[in-house]
């Protein structure tokens, strides 16, 4: 058994215990959070034998081989280089870190280490996703000419809808596209193999006062009428949109919001190539609608049968029965630790995860999106 440690234990710890313990060959044996305290009951209501209030006691605890790194946003780069000095493997939650500086620090101190090192980029890990990137690695799909899409949810809709993402200090300087515009750009960038190297973007806040609950800033809880608030001002977008170039000259667009009534997930894109075009669709996620023009339009379903041989395994049920975010995040650490069994990185499409080195790529397009926007005017993306 493969012993992992988790540090912080909020909406996204859990979810990695989750997936780890349906692999069947990775042991979750200690856990850290802010306090001693919480580690502990937290610990208790996982089953984690372990707890520790402090980062360097958890490293130091023995036969800890992997440890993921589930803090708030502010936290990523210093844990993340706590975990890379002391030798371990190391999963990232994303962002990777809140700077391009730090994103760079972090990739070369990863190289250094000679560990495997992966940030939690899920979506590139459904089986219809894979599919998609197959398509256009094999050239069946064409020549890419475009791409556009974006990413809708409605969890931040509300005034009194607030938690630490919020503030600029935890959150970073971009919320809404550091948040889920970083998962749209990795997720298009994997499917069709090419860099985002140009953007020019346009951001707004919605609410420039959001009001916080005194007693509660949960991420997902509901807000009680009767609640005592108290008025932040608000800094980091709630939404955005996006044109971009890629490093082939094909080009695009996307659109980002938190504040989409009704949204709850929406990831999606299209793709459009010489060929065809794939649709997909974070909340239909089993789907892959492929566009034609001289024959009749298809929906590819997540059958492992019909997917190509190279990504089939990435579908663990047979057709028809229902896959979906939790499964592409046992995929995710699956294909993590596959790596780790091997005891290296590996490299090409036989590396299915995503690395610090993407991490960092996503880092510096959120940066230059944020530039794009202070200067408006087009900003090309740190290489």
């Amino acid at each position: 058994m493969i012993q992992v440690a988790i540090v912080g234990s909020g909406f996204i710890g859990p979810a990695h215990i989750e997936a780890l313990r349906r692999l069947g060959f990775v042991e979750v044996v200690a856990l850290c959070d802010a306090s001693l305290e919480h580690a502990q009951e937290k610990a208790r209501q996982l089953n984690i034998p372990y707890a520790y209030g402090d980062v360097e006691a958890l490293l130091a605890h023995p036969g800890i081989q992997v440890v993921h790194n589930c803090t708030p946003n502010f936290l990523h780069a210093q844990v993340n280089r706590q975990i890379l000095k002391a030798g371990k493997h190391v999963f990232s939650e994303k962002p990777l870190c809140l700077t391009s500086k730090e994103a760079r620090e972090l990739e070369q101190l990863a190289r250094e280490a000679g560990v495997v090192h992966g940030v939690s980029f899920v979506y590139r890990q459904f089986a219809m996703v894979q599919q998609a990137a197959s398509m256009m690695r094999d050239g069946s799909a064409g020549r890419l000419f475009s791409a556009y899409g974006g990413y809708h949810q409605d969890w931040m809709l509300q005034e009194t809808d607030f938690n630490w993402r919020v503030d600029g200090k935890q959150g970073g300087v971009s919320r809404a596209m550091a948040d889920i515009g970083s998962h749209w750009c990795d997720t298009v960038q994997f499917v069709t193999g090419r860099r985002i190297v140009e953007v020019m973007a346009d951001l707004a806040i919605v609410w420039p006062t959001r009001k916080a609950s005194v007693t509660d800033n949960s991420t997902f809880s509901e807000r009680l009428p009767d609640a005592d608030y108290q008025d932040i001002p608000v800094t980091t977008e709630d939404a955005g949109s996006v044109l971009f170039r890629f490093d082939d000259g094909s080009k695009g667009c996307f659109s980002v919001s938190q504040v989409s009534a009704g949204r709850k997930n929406r990831l999606h894109f299209d793709i459009n190539a010489s060929v065809s075009s794939l649709s997909w669709d974070q909340e239909t996620p089993q789907q892959l609608w492929i566009g034609q023009r001289h024959r009749a339009n298809q929906i590819l379903g997540d059958d492992p049968s019909l997917l190509n041989r190279d990504v089939a395994g990435q579908a663990h049920f047979p057709g028809g029965h229902s896959e979906g975010w939790p499964d592409a995040f046992k995929n995710m650490m699956l294909n993590f630790y596959q790596a780790v069994l091997a005891g290296k990185m590996p490299t090409g499409p036989e590396r299915r995860f995503a690395s610090f080195s993407e991490g960092a790529n996503v880092m510096y397009i959120i940066d230059a999106i944020v530039k794009s926007h202070q200067q408006r005017r087009w900003i090309s993306v740190e290489q």
